[in-house]
């Protein structure tokens, strides 16, 4: 679903990321690891197109994509959960959802799918965003990226300062849309027996550049611990 060939990114003056090679199948979770300010967050700013790349191809089902903006690339398939989440305070968890309509043809209809996953939404349907707690907002951010029926979706850090159940809850549906089969997944995460656990594919970077990578299998559960110690 997503092949990129040596990725490059600059901030300013600064090259942030040095020729990634990344490839991330439809029905798996790829996990991108490393300590902080590696790269991980950049990496996907680079490949929504929140901040363009520099240099490097990306291919995405097939096709050969430019250097796109964001809502192009939101057009192409790529939907993003965003580290803090972002979804819009002053609107309702209903209008929240209804902005991933932007993106799609009428008729526009939640679906349930969405409340089966999530059914706090449907309880909280008439409540702000900003009225709702840290792990109900990460629910709501994830639910709003689905509904724009991606084919590639970003997750970037979503059990970050999340509860364990709704961690737990977020692994499930992580995993039921892995096994739908049709959607890339590439994760960003920093908690580790979460990242093993959802992982099929692991890149781990280390100063702006893939320093290992290979399956869980593969790679194994201290080898992965130890390459993100370094």
């Amino acid at each position: 679903m997503l092949t990129i060939r040596d990725l490059t990114l600059h901030y300013g003056g600064s090259q942030i990321l040095h020729g990634i090679d990344l490839d991330a199948r439809a029905g798996e979770v790829t996990c991108i690891m490393g300590n902080n300010g590696v790269g991980k967050t950049s990496l996907l700013k680079a490949i929504a197109g929140t901040h363009p790349r520099s240099g490097g191809s990306l291919r995405l089902d097939g096709r050969d994509l430019p250097v796109l903006r964001p809502e192009a690339m939101a057009r192409e398939g790529v939907a993003v959960v965003p580290q803090g989440r972002m979804i819009f305070p002053l609107l309702t968890v209903t209008e929240n959802l209804q902005t991933a309509f932007a993106l799609q043809p009428r008729p526009h209809r939640i679906p349930e799918e969405v409340y089966d996953l999530f059914p706090v939404l449907a309880d909280m349907a008439h409540r702000r965003g900003g009225d709702l707690s840290g792990g109900q907002q990460q629910q709501l951010a994830i639910a709003r990226a689905m509904m724009m029926k991606p084919k590639l979706l970003l997750l970037d850090e979503p059990t970050e300062g999340i509860q364990p159940n709704i961690i737990q809850q977020i692994g499930r549906v992580i995993r039921y849309l892995r096994d739908k089969g049709d959607i890339a997944i590439v994760l960003v995460e920093q908690y580790f027996d979460f990242a093993y656990d959802m992982a099929d594919h692991v890149y781990v970077l280390r100063r702006g550049a893939v320093d290992v990578s290979g399956t869980r299998d593969e790679l194994g559960r201290e080898r992965m611990r130890q390459a993100v110690s370094v």
